[in-house]
């Protein structure tokens, strides 16, 4: 017999080794805590994450129009001028006044709690900061003496879209604001036509506004803006309750104090006609308007 034959005959293979104890089974009142815990901590990493860096807000009206249209979804960055008790949900009273403040520039797009109830988010443009001074005159935007370049572009031409006629009902207005402003396609689909214009701030920034008709609020008296505030203005001038008008509750919204910011506008990232239905889900694409998802501002 070989020295290998010897061993493998010696050698305690053949006898049992230690056993790893089996694990104890889990109760279903375990799995149940388990479950509430993780759920609780992601609700709360979601609630952190919307409250400090970046939240969603839909477009309801078309007081931004040409940039946005209802039905449009952003990203808003909550960074972007620090935070006070509006950048957390329903206004806790928990940061007072503002912390890691930064004044905005003229021509970004802001999203605010909006005076004087400070409850509704609103979003605008911004014009004039602390110290400017602006004042309407036939339309026309002046900033510190001066008015703002405008030039004619091509009319805004947009599809009746069914977010369209539904926020028109909720308002009592029609989807294109008067009749004359409304037409037909060669294949049927009604559309809006507005002029629109490129308006210039001095630091060279430029965006397309609409001016549609004459309102009241196309002349105003020269307001200085004080310190604390800014003065804000939709894109589409002729239905935007905005800065021009006092703060009244569904007319108007003052001089914005800052502490009101929530965020700046930063991506379009969905946006939707109106006429998906939850019980058809090809409705959910071809409601879609893919284009428009991707806009920065």
């Amino acid at each position: 017999m070989t020295d290998a034959s010897i061993t493998a005959a010696n050698s305690p293979a053949s006898e049992p080794g230690p056993t790893t104890p089996e694990p104890a089974p889990i109760s279903a009142k375990e799995e149940a805590v388990d479950t509430i815990r993780f759920l609780a901590l992601l609700a709360i990493a979601v609630l952190i994450f919307r409250s400090f860096f970046l939240s969603p807000f839909n477009i309801p009206s078309e007081s931004m129009q040409p940039r946005l249209l209802i039905g449009d979804y952003l990203l808003v960055n909550k960074m972007a001028y620090g935070y006070s008790r509006y950048s957390l949900p329903f206004s806790v009273p928990l940061i007072p006044g503002r912390i890691f403040a930064r004044t905005p520039e003229r021509g970004d797009v802001v999203v605010f709690k909006a005076p004087p109830v400070n409850d509704n988010d609103y979003i605008k443009r911004v014009i004039g900061l602390p110290g400017d001074t602006v004042q309407v005159k036939d339309g026309i935007v002046w900033l510190n003496g001066q008015p703002l370049k405008r030039e004619p572009m091509a009319d805004f031409v947009i599809p009746v879209t069914q977010n369209m006629i539904d926020a028109s009902r909720t308002t009592g207005t029609l989807p294109c604001f008067a009749p004359e402003f409304e037409e037909l396609r060669a294949d049927g689909q009604r559309q809006c036509r507005y002029r629109q214009f490129r308006e210039t701030l001095p630091s060279g920034k430029s965006y397309a506004i609409l001016d549609i008709t004459t309102i009241a609020a196309d002349n105003t008296d020269p307001i200085t803006v004080p310190e604390g505030r800014l003065f804000l203005m939709g894109d589409n001038r002729d239905r935007s309750a905005d800065s021009r008008f006092p703060a009244v509750e569904d007319q108007g919204i003052g001089l914005v104090p800052e502490e009101n910011l929530v965020g700046h506008a930063m991506v379009s990232m969905f946006s939707t006609d109106g006429s998906a239905s939850w019980i058809n889900p090809i409705s959910w694409f071809t409601a879609a308007r893919w284009s428009r998802i991707g806009d920065g501002f």
